[in-house]
C-alpha cells in the first residue's frame, strides 16, 4: 500500500486534481508534489517540492523522503506550453530517464505510476476497430506526444527488467476533455472554424479529466494493474463533435491539411501535427475491457458526455454562431466537389 508517493507534473491541470483528490485518502501519509514552477492551483496537503525531474537532484529528494511510490504525470502533450518542440521532447525523454535512474537506486520504491496516452497506437487506415493493450501500433507515431510517449514506455518496460521487485501500472489514456483542461484537441475544437479532412469522418473515443484523476488514484492506491487502457464508453465522430459545438467546418483536403494545420499553429491559436491531423482523418478505438476487470473503474462520463461537458464551457465564437455556422457550412460543402476536381487535376 502507497504510504509516502511522490508524483510529477503538480503544476499541470490534471496534476493539480489528482494532488486534491489523493489528499483525500487518509492512508496516504506523505505527498511530494515536483515540478518546475509553483502551481497556479490549489494542491490538498501535497507538499510542494522546486525540482527538475531532469536533474539527479531528483534522487537525493526519492531517497531522504522514504519514497514508496512514484506517480509520473509530466510527460506534455503540447509544444507550446514549453516553449517549443525541442524542450518537450527534453523534459519528456531525458526528464524520465533521469526520474526512472532514481528510482532504480532508490531501494524505497516499490511502485511506478506512469500517465501514457493510447497515441502510442498511432491513427492510420490499417489499423484494428479497437486496440487491446498487447496490440502494437500499425503506423508508428512520428512526432510530438506520440512519439514521446512510445520512447518514454520504452524506457519503463527497460525499468521494470532492471528493477523486477517494482509493481509497475501504466495507463493509456484516450484523450482528455472536460470543464477545465486545455489540450491540443480543445483547442483545435475551440476554432471559430474547424477544417476537417475532405471524405473523412474518424470515430475515436474521449476520457473526462474526473474519470483520469480516478483511474490515477486507483492504480496508486489499489493492486498493480500492468498496462491498461482507459476511455469513456462508445464513440463520437469528428462532424458529430462540429454539430454539438455548433461550430461551422471547412473541408480541407489532406493533402493541404498540413499547410492548413502549420498556418493555425503560427496564430497560436491551436498546436498541429502531422500525427493529429491522421488522428482527425482515421481516428483510434481502444479496448477497455481491463480498465474494468483490472483497474476496476467504471466512468462517470462516456465519450459523448464527456465532450458535451467540454463543449458548454466553450462561449460562442461570434453573436449569432448558430446562424452562421449553419450558412458556412452549408457553403463548404457544397464546395466539395468543386475542391476535389482541383486536386486531382494537380495530382494528374
Amino acid at each position: 500500500m502507497a504510504r509516502v508517493v511522490l508524483m510529477t507534473g503538480v503544476s499541470r491541470y490534471l496534476g493539480g486534481l489528482y494532488a486534491r483528490r489523493l489528499s483525500a485518502d487518509p492512508s496516504i501519509e506523505r505527498i511530494l508534489a515536483v515540478d518546475v514552477v509553483p502551481p497556479p492551483h490549489p494542491i490538498g496537503r501535497a507538499e510542494f517540492v522546486r525540482a527538475d525531474i531532469r536533474n539527479p537532484m531528483i534522487g537525493r529528494i526519492i531517497a531522504q523522503a522514504g519514497v514508496d511510490t512514484v506517480v509520473h504525470m509530466n510527460v506534455i502533450a503540447t509544444p507550446k506550453d514549453t516553449g517549443g518542440r525541442a524542450t518537450q521532447k527534453e523534459i519528456n525523454v531525458i526528464g524520465t530517464m533521469q526520474l526512472l535512474a532514481a528510482c532504480q537506486k532508490a531501494e524505497s520504491v516499490q511502485r511506478l505510476v506512469v500517465k501514457s496516452t493510447a497515441g502510442i497506437y498511432g491513427s492510420s487506415s490499417r489499423d484494428p476497430a479497437v486496440f487491446t493493450e498487447d496490440m502494437s501500433p500499425k503506423v508508428m507515431p512520428r512526432t510530438g506526444w506520440g512519439k514521446d510517449s512510445v520512447e518514454v514506455e520504452g524506457y519503463v518496460r527497460g525499468f521494470s527488467r532492471r528493477r523486477p521487485d517494482v509493481e509497475i501500472s501504466m495507463l493509456r489514456f484516450a484523450n482528455v476533455v472536460g470543464h477545465g483542461i486545455h489540450t491540443a484537441l480543445t483547442d483545435y475544437f475551440s476554432l471559430p472554424v474547424i477544417p476537417v479532412p475532405l471524405g473523412y469522418d474518424a470515430r475515436f473515443q474521449l476520457v473526462h479529466e474526473s474519470d483520469v484523476t480516478e483511474a490515477m488514484v486507483r492504480a496508486t492506491t489499489g493492486p498493480s494493474v500492468g498496462i491498461v487502457n482507459v476511455a469513456g464508453d462508445g464513440f463520437v465522430t469528428l462532424l458529430q463533435c462540429a454539430a454539438i459545438l455548433r461550430r461551422p467546418i471547412m473541408p480541407v483536403p489532406v493533402q493541404a491539411a498540413g499547410a492548413v494545420g502549420g498556418l493555425i499553429r503560427q496564430t497560436g491559436m491551436a498546436d498541429f501535427s502531422a500525427d493529429q491531423i491522421a488522428f482527425l482523418a482515421f481516428g483510434r478505438g481502444i479496448d477497455t475491457t481491463r480498465m474494468r476487470t483490472v483497474l476496476g473503474l467504471e466512468p462517470t462520463h462516456s465519450t459523448r458526455a464527456a465532450f458535451e461537458d467540454f463543449a458548454s464551457r466553450l462561449r460562442r465564437s461570434v453573436p449569432g454562431a448558430d446562424e452562421v455556422g449553419d450558412a458556412v457550412t452549408g457553403a463548404a460543402a457544397g464546395t466539395i466537389a468543386a475542391i476535389s476536381r482541383v486536386f486531382e487535376r494537380i495530382q494528374s
